[in-house]
């Protein structure tokens, strides 16, 4: 929940009762979208500035992570400077309110929007990271825009000191997924720490077969497979997965990714599909394999966002009007449509392993990807319709090839989406996330393309 300052402004000479009625209401509106909120109204512009130094009383010592200046009426700028400025560092919603019509066809105004449009430049000029919203009469308020880009603050100021885990480093000397640390840290805050896979190897081999048992018992007894597995094949799930959990529980990791085709599958013979299951549904962590560091990060951005689990998809055809986008070994049970349904199969010279082949949930998607060029950052996102796709399988699987899960995803402009893809790995989220990504990306200077 984003715990927020809600200030509301209103000129001395104004009825009081109007401008704590308005406020009082457009309050109660952030409150109802899941906002924790310290109110402060009416603040005045009154001659011995008794409103300014009450409100700067109220809101001492408290920890926000944004700023709603709700301006109800007109007010000079000074008055909400002198309170602004005590926050200048977290971001800030510019709200006007608006006025009404009476019942005779009157328009009555409190000249809201003077006092904001004296405002908004003002904001720009001393440097703010701000929002600038307006009502208008006769139409909804524009509550949910406050309260989504308040919620983005809240998802910002988390991920300055947000952790990610990555056991190894560069999974098949791959170029697009790696992260330049200090640049991340600089600009958007996350740490992507890496161990190495003995960690794991050693932690494992403590883990008691009672322990495994427990773990196949309450979680993977839930899955329906399609084929028995090997009793070996799950035992090891149960202690992988154990041995990750409690390094990211040690460490705070909110996401985690595991060196997979040079890691887990060439060295530990044991592909790391139902290990990554395992810890995005029981563990409740972002997952995404083969050490995708932005994809990580990603995933953290859009579950800070949205609660979702922000599960990856990965490009397998373009078509004229959509994209074939799947994934070779796992999605987690929040995205699947029916049974969480897994398989024991091999791909060509790998060793056989839990293959996930559920069906994948369809709907409205937002698809994005943060990347860096030159040293920037940016992020690229579309939204898409994702259906079920045609039937399909990827070369190299025992006859006869699972069904991956997958979505065809289809897009208003595929070849601009193409002009532009960053990698291989997307991450998804359902409905139309578009504008609380944008807002975390405005709050942290990352230009969305």
């Amino acid at each position: 929940m984003a715990k927020v300052a809600f200030v509301g402004f209103g000129e001395v000479n104004t009825p009081i009762d109007i401008i704590v009625r308005k406020c009082a209401a457009a309050a109660e509106s952030l409150e109802k979208e899941g906002l924790d909120l310290v109110k402060v109204f009416p603040v005045t512009d009154d001659y011995e500035e008794k409103d300014i130094k009450k409100a700067v009383d109220a809101l001492k010592g408290e920890a926000f992570d944004a700023l709603v200046v709700c301006i109800a009426g007109w007010i000079p700028t000074h008055a909400v400077v002198k309170i602004t400025e005590h926050y200048r560092d977290i971001p800030m919603v510019l709200w006007g309110l608006c006025g009404w019509m009476e019942s005779d066809g009157r328009l009555v105004t409190t000249a809201d929007q003077a006092g904001t449009s004296a405002l908004r430049k003002t904001f720009y000029d001393l440097g703010y990271t701000f929002k600038y919203v307006y009502d208008i009469i006769g139409l909804p308020s524009n509550t949910k825009k406050v309260a989504a880009y308040a919620k983005a603050a809240a998802a910002a100021k988390r991920l300055r000191h947000a952790r990610g885990g990555m056991a190894g480093y560069r999974d098949m000397n791959l170029y697009g997924t790696q992260v330049d640390g200090p640049s991340l840290k600089r600009e958007i805050g996350p740490e992507l720490e890496t161990f190495e896979m003995l960690e794991i190897q050693q932690r494992y081999e403590k883990i008691t077969d009672e322990e495994k048992q427990a773990v196949i018992d309450k979680a993977i007894a839930k899955w329906k497979f399609l084929k028995p597995a090997k009793p070996e094949g799950l035992f090891k799930a149960a202690g992988y997965y154990l041995a990750v959990k409690s390094i990211c529980d040690e460490r705070g990791y909110d996401t985690i990714s595991l060196k997979d085709v040079d890691g887990m599958k060439k060295l530990l013979g044991f592909p790391p599909a139902p290990i990554f299951m395992l810890l995005s549904d029981e563990a409740g962590l972002c997952t995404v394999p083969e050490n995708d560091g932005l994809g990580s990060i990603t995933q953290m951005m859009v579950k800070y966002l949205t609660g979702q689990c922000a599960a990856y998809l990965e490009f397998y055809e373009f078509f004229e009007d959509s994209v074939l986008a799947g994934v070779p070994d796992y999605v987690p049970a929040e995205v699947v449509d029916g049974d969480v349904t897994v398989m024991p199969a091999a791909f060509g010279e790998l060793s056989e392993g839990i293959l996930n082949v559920s069906r994948v949930k369809t709907g409205l998607l937002t698809m994005c990807r943060l990347t860096c060029i030159d040293g920037v950052y940016y992020m690229h996102m579309v939204t898409g319709e994702g259906k079920t796709p045609m039937k399909w399988e990827e070369a190299g699987w025992t006859q006869p090839a699972p069904q991956l899960p997958g979505l065809r995803v289809y897009l208003d402009n595929v070849p601009d989406f193409a002009e532009k893809v960053m990698c291989q790995h997307y991450i998804i989220s359902y409905g139309d996330n578009s504008e609380l990504i944008q807002n975390l990306c405005d709050i942290l200077g990352i230009e969305v393309i």
